[in-house]
This record gives structure tokens, C-alpha cells and sequence, in this order.
């Protein structure tokens, strides 16, 4: 592509500042930046990237005119960094398709919704295929959860076990995170919540997460990338989420409050997949309010010949989520229309030199 790729921001908080920033380092243009938040509408994006940075001549507008600014515009792409359900995305994804808009979102979900939200994922392909545009998700998992670990399985001479951990404070990302992780909950209210759905069989928390009755972790998700990525076909899959717990109060900015000392801090979510195959994954992820002794990290065991271990201590999860998303955006632009999930994608790259640079087909 011979001009600047030009991108527009929709959701302007935590990850919108180091999207809009990468973007433009990498040499795309902000044409518009969007954000639900009454008090930053108006602004110039750069108060939101901060750091003193340039003004940008782009102006937080609501969220709600987006649709319009597509139509008149025609952006190459929209950087969305929401929410955490393909649901809650419904209208923004929509509004993209059918302006021929193609959209990279942090949307946890997103990531591989086949296996969640099967006739929404299947409605949005369908828009996204008529309206010539690419949508699909992308973070700090698509790579720390998928291609590390598929790249990492390249040196192992046969596997019978896919054991994962992945280790984040939801004080970075928000309250609607927070809550979904059952922070601040007591012990009998996360139970009868989030935990409700423990014993449930393959085939019953199959049904309920695909009805949206419930809305499974993230490590549902990743475990049906990773086997859409190897090929390999799931048997069955279930989940249980157990409360983590601490045993002196803390203190939550992002709640608002203390969490009492006995408390859910969080949730620690365990996914079980079988594979015709013969490959089980044991995956989990562990969201809670940080102890002052506790760090992100990331750690995947490989069962097998040999037994391999490998571990990431304090990832910058945060802006490895959003650097992850800028290099994928020329494949975005290159892939076929429709919902296209990254474990169809080529591996990502580092772009050394300006987006566009690496853009072929469109």
C-alpha cells in the first residue's frame, strides 16, 4: 500500500492511549478516535496518549456517531479496546461490516468466538463477507497463549499434555472486568454466581455458553484456537471457576472499595480439553486483585518427550496487548472477508518499517 494506513479509535481508556500512540509511531494515521465517556469528549486525542504529546488534530467524538464517520470516511481500519464479549461489541462490529470497515478488537472473546458465540460469530462473518472487510480479535493471547506455545510445541518429539497458567491483575483493565472475575463477591456469592456452572458436563456448559446463559473464561476460548491452529478435534470441554481468596483485606481502586479478608479477590478459571487426538489441555487463568507480592506471569508445560517448561514473569501485559494488535493490522487488511480469527493468520511479525510497507492486497 503505497499511502498511510489510516485508523480509528473506538474506546479510548487504558489500551486506547498506547493504541493510538503505537499506531502513529508505526506510521498509520488517526483519522477519528471514539469513547462513551462524557468527560473526554472534545479532547484533542494526544491528552488522552499523554506524555506531552503532539496535538493530533483528532477529537474525541461519541461513540454513537461512529457508524457516520465510516460512511463518510472510509477508514482501513478500527482499533477497538471495549469490552470483553462479542455481544457487548454486537452494534460497533456491525456498524464496521456494513461500512466495509475492518475492525481489530481486544475483546477477549473475540480471540476465537466459533466456540461461544456460535450464530452471532456466524452473523457477523456474513456482514463482514458482504460489506468486503476483515473482523477479528486480537491480544496479549494471541500470542502468549497461541502462537508462542504452538511455536514452542515445534521442538517437542511427541505430547501428550498441554498444561497453561496465565496470571493478571484485573486492577489494569477496568471494573466490568473486575466484576466479571467475581471480585469484591463473598465466598457463597461467587459460588452461586460464577461457580454455579462447576459440575456441569461437556455437553451441558456447551449448551448453556452458547444459549449466553453464561459466559465462559478466557481459556475457553484460547483452548479452541489452539486446537483450530494444530488441527486437532475436541471431544469435550468443561470449566470450573473457584474464587481466590486473601487472607488480610485489600484495598481495590478499581472497585472502589476494600475487599474483605476471606473475600473472592478474583477468579482462578480451569479449562479441560480432550482431543480425538489424544492431546488434553489443562488451562487456566487467574484474574484477581494483586496481593503486593504478586506479578503477572505466564507459564505453559509442554507433557511429553521431553517435558518442557517455559515461563514469562511480569509480562507489561497491558502494552504487549496492544503492540500485538498493531503488528497484526497489515494482516488484518490482508485477509479474506469475513470473521477471520488469527489462528488462520500467519505468524505476526515486528514491523520495522511503516504499516502500509506491509501490505499486499488491498
Amino acid at each position: 500500500m503505497e499511502r498511510k494506513v489510516t485508523f480509528v479509535q473506538y474506546g479510548c481508556g487504558k489500551m486506547g492511549k498506547y493504541l493510538m500512540r503505537y499506531g502513529i509511531e508505526k506510521g498509520a494515521e488517526l483519522v477519528g478516535a471514539f469513547d462513551m465517556n462524557a468527560a473526554i469528549l472534545g479532547k484533542d486525542a494526544c491528552e488522552i496518549i499523554g506524555n506531552k504529546w503532539p496535538e493530533t488534530g483528532v477529537k474525541i467524538a461519541d461513540a454513537k456517531t461512529a457508524g457516520e464517520f465510516f460512511a463518510q470516511h472510509h477508514p482501513d481500519v478500527c482499533i477497538i479496546a471495549t469490552r470483553s464479549t462479542v455481544a457487548e461489541l454486537e452494534d460497533i462490529l456491525t456498524a464496521c461490516a456494513e461500512h466495509g470497515v475492518n475492525a481489530i478488537t481486544t475483546c477477549e472473546e473475540a480471540l476465537y468466538p466459533w466456540n461461544s458465540s456460535p450464530e452471532l460469530t456466524k452473523k457477523l462473518d456474513e456482514l463482514a463477507k458482504k460489506g468486503n472487510c476483515t473482523l477479528t480479535g486480537v491480544g496479549y493471547c494471541d500470542l502468549y497463549w497461541g502462537t508462542m506455545v504452538t511455536n514452542f510445541m515445534c521442538s517437542q518429539a511427541n505430547i501428550t499434555k498441554i498444561v497453561g497458567s496465565s496470571w493478571y491483575n484485573v486492577e489494569d483493565y477496568g471494573i466490568a472486568l473486575a466484576e466479571g472475575h467475581g471480585a469484591g463477591l463473598t465466598i457463597e456469592e461467587f459460588n452461586k454466581t460464577i461457580g454455579a456452572y462447576n459440575d456441569y458436563s461437556s455437553e451441558e456448559i456447551r449448551k448453556v455458553v452458547e444459549s449466553g446463559e453464561y459466559v465462559p473464561s478466557y481459556m475457553w476460548n484460547q483452548n479452541g484456537w489452539l486446537c483450530s491452529r494444530l488441527g486437532l478435534h475436541i471431544t469435550s470441554q468443561t470449566q470450573k471457576c473457584l474464587p481466590t481468596t486473601c487472607d488480610h483485606d485489600l484495598e481495590s481502586s478499581t472497585l472502589g472499595f476494600t475487599i474483605k479478608a476471606g473475600d473472592a479477590t478474583g477468579m482462578r478459571a480451569i479449562v479441560t480439553t480432550e482431543t480425538e487426538e489424544g492431546i488434553t489441555f489443562e488451562t487456566e487463568c487467574v484474574g484477581k486483585v494483586f496481593d503486593s507480592d504478586e506479578y503477572d506471569k505466564n507459564e505453559w508445560t509442554l507433557v511429553g518427550e521431553p517435558e518442557s517448561t517455559l515461563i514469562c514473569n511480569r509480562p507489561a501485559t497491558v502494552e504487549l496487548t496492544c503492540g500485538t494488535i498493531i503488528n497484526r493490522i497489515p494482516q488484518l487488511i490482508d485477509a479474506p472477508a469475513g470473521y477471520v480469527t488469527t489462528d488462520q493468520y500467519p505468524y505476526n511479525i515486528y514491523c520495522i518499517k511503516p504499516l502500509n510497507e506491509y501490505v499486499k492486497t488491498k
